[in-house]
C-alpha cells in the first residue's frame, strides 16, 4: 500500500484512535446473515441497533437497544414479516424509531419500532412498498426531506417513494442497463449518484427522471463499485484496477472527464464500503471479509484523500453499521462508532481523538443533522430542496421518546398496516366526530369546560388530517403529470425512430 509521506501535514484528526470495546459490552451469540450481498447489513442510531440475522423459511433482523450487551438469548424476539432473506436495513434520519427493510422477496417494509426494543416478533408492518419486480437490495433514505426513501433493485430500477401515504412518487427504469451496485443523495437531497456494473458513474436528478453526468469506467476492474457523494459536492468512489487492485478516487461532479486523484489500496478482493462523516469529511472503508477498517480526511489540498490510519484486528467482519452522529460519546472525544459483524458476534469500535481537556471539543463536533425535516415529502416532490437542520452536540445529545406514529406528514401510517402501499384513508365524518365529541346521545348534560376543550382539540386534529391528505393528493398529481411526461417524451422518441 503506497500513500504519500513528506512534510507532515497539520490535521486535529491525524491521530484518531481506534479501539474496540471490551467483550462485556459486545453482543454475544447473534446469528449474522449469510447472504451474498455486499451490503453492512447492521445500522445504528442513538436510540437501537438492527442486525440482519439467519432466519429459517424467510428473512429477519434483530432490534435491540443500543445500550444492550452480553449474550443475546435464542428467544429474542425479531422482525420476521419478509418472506425471503433480508438485504438491507437503514434507520429514517427524521425518527429513530422508523427503520426500513429490503428483502429478496422484492418488497420493501417500514416497522415502526418500541423505545425499548421487541417484546414479541413483529411480522406485520406499518407500510409496505410493492413496486420492484426482483429483489430489492439497497435503501437510501432522503436526508432532509420527511418520509421520502429510494430504493433499488436487482431489476435495475430505481423507485422513489413517500413512505407517509405508501406512494410510488418517481420510478427510473431506462437510467441503467445493468444491476445498480450503490447510490448516495447529495447533501440537498436534489441529486444522487449511483454505480452499476457497466463501470460507469452516474449522476441522476430523480425528479426529472434524467441522467445529468455519466463517467464511464470510473474504474477498469470488473468487480463492484461504490459511491458516496461528499458535502462539497465531489464524489468518493471505491473499485478495482485492470489488475484487480482495490482503489478509491474522488470525483469533481462539473468534469468527470478524469478524476481528481485515484489511491491504490492492496490486492484483496473484498468490496470496499466507504462510510462518510460530513462533519468531519472523513471516510472509512470497511471491506467484507477484511480485518481492517482505514480511515481518511478529504480536504482541498492536493493529493485531496489523505490517508490518516487504519484498525486491524484478527477476526474479518461480515459486514459493520455505522452509529448516526448524534449517539457518539462527546464527553470521551469519540468522533465515530461502527458496529463490526462477526460470525456470532457485534461488537463495537470507537474512533475517538485524544484530547486532556475533560471540556466540550468544539471543533471535533461542528453542528450535525438533527431529526427535525427541513421539508415535508411533498415540498420536495414540489421541487424544493433544502439542507438537512443541524443541532449542537454540546452537553451529549438525548434522543427523544418515541413519536408513536405523530410524526408529521405521516399521521396515516399507523393505520396502513392493513391496507394496500397505494390506499388513501379517507377523514372521518365531521358531523360524527363533532357529535362524539360532545358526547350526544349519552347525556349531554356532562359537557363542561374540559369536554369543550377536548372536543376542540379533536376539530384541529381533523382539520389537521384533511390538510395532510389535501398535500398528498397533490403531491400525487404531480408526480402523475410527472409521468405522464416522462411516457410522452419516450413515445415521441419511439415516433421520431430515435429507439
Amino acid at each position: 500500500m503506497s500513500f504519500r509521506r513528506g512534510v507532515v501535514r497539520q490535521s486535529k484528526f491525524r491521530h484518531v484512535f481506534a479501539q474496540a470495546w471490551k467483550a462485556e459490552h459486545c453482543l454475544d451469540d447473534v446469528r449474522v446473515s449469510r447472504v451474498t450481498w455486499d451490503g453492512p447489513l447492521c445500522a445504528a442510531n442513538p436510540k437501537l441497533i438492527a442486525v440482519v440475522i439467519e432466519a429459517g423459511g424467510g428473512g429477519a433482523f434483530l432490534v435491540l437497544p443500543l445500550a444492550k450487551s452480553g449474550r443475546v438469548d435464542q428467544n429474542t424476539p425479531t422482525v420476521c414479516g419478509h418472506a425471503a432473506p433480508v438485504l438491507d436495513v437503514q434507520w429514517c434520519p427524521h425518527d429513530d424509531n422508523v427503520i426500513a427493510s429490503a428483502s429478496e422477496d422484492c418488497t420493501v417494509k417500514i416497522w415502526q419500532i418500541p423505545d425499548e426494543g421487541l417484546t414479541s416478533p413483529m411480522s406485520e408492518a406499518v407500510v409496505t412498498l410493492e413496486g420492484h419486480s426482483k429483489r430489492v437490495g439497497i435503501l437510501a433514505w432522503h436526508p432532509s426531506a420527511l418520509n421520502i426513501l429510494l430504493t433499488a433493485g436487482c431489476d435495475n430500477v430505481l423507485c422513489v417513494w413517500d413512505v407517509g401515504t405508501g406512494e410510488l412518487v418517481y420510478q427510473l427504469s431506462d437510467a441503467h442497463p445493468d444491476l445498480i451496485y450503490s447510490v448516495s443523495w447529495n447533501r440537498e437531497g436534489n441529486v444522487l449518484c449511483t454505480t452499476c456494473k457497466d463501470k460507469a458513474l452516474r449522476v441522476i436528478d430523480p425528479r426529472r427522471g434524467t441522467v445529468l453526468k455519466v463517467r464511464e469506467k470510473a474504474h477498469e476492474g470488473t468487480r463492484p463499485m461504490r459511491a458516496v457523494f461528499l458535502a462539497d459536492g465531489k464524489i468518493l468512489t471505491t473499485g478495482f484496477s485492470r489488475m484487480s487492485e482495490r482503489q478509491l478516487a474522488l470525483w469533481d461532479t462539473r468534469d468527470l472527464s478524469e478524476p481528481m486523484v485515484t489511491q491504490e489500496i492492496d490486492t484483496s478482493n473484498g468490496v470496499l464500503l466507504p462510510f462518510y462523516d460530513p462533519d468531519t469529511n472523513m471516510v472509512y472503508l470497511c471491506g467484507k471479509g477484511d480485518c481492517t477498517i482505514r480511515y481518511f480526511e478529504v480536504t482541498d489540498e492536493s493529493p485531496y484523500v489523505h490517508f490518516l490510519s487504519l484498525y486491524s484486528s484478527k477476526e474479518p467482519q461480515r459486514g459493520a453499521g455505522f452509529l448516526s452522529k448524534r449517539g457518539v460519546d462527546v464527553n470521551k472525544c469519540e468522533i465515530a462508532r461502527f458496529y463490526k459483524l462477526h460470525e456470532r458476534k457485534v461488537e463495537p469500535i470507537s474512533m475517538t481523538v485524544p484530547r486532556k481537556s475533560d471540556l466540550f471539543q468544539g471543533d471535533l463536533y461542528p453542528d450535525t443533522a438533527g431529526l427535525e425535516p427541513a421539508l415535508l415529502a411533498e415540498d420536495w416532490i414540489s421541487g424544493q430542496d433544502a439542507p438537512p437542520i443541524l443541532v449542537s452536540l454540546s452537553g451529549g445529545y438525548t434522543a427523544p421518546p418515541s413519536k408513536c406514529g405523530t410524526l408529521r406528514g405521516r399521521p396515516k401510517l399507523l393505520s396502513q398496516t392493513n391496507t394496500s402501499p397505494t390506499s388513501t384513508t379517507v377523514p372521518a365524518n365531521p358531523m360524527a366526530v363533532e357529535m362524539e365529541s360532545e358526547g350526544l346521545g349519552h347525556g349531554q348534560g356532562r359537557r363542561d369546560v374540559d369536554g369543550g376543550t377536548e372536543r376542540v382539540k379533536k376539530e384541529e386534529d381533523q382539520v389537521s388530517d384533511i390538510l395532510t391528505e389535501i398535500r398528498a393528493l397533490r403531491a400525487l398529481v404531480l408526480a402523475q403529470g410527472h409521468r405522464i411526461d416522462v411516457l410522452e417524451r419516450q413515445l415521441a422518441r419511439i415516433e421520431d425512430g430515435e429507439v
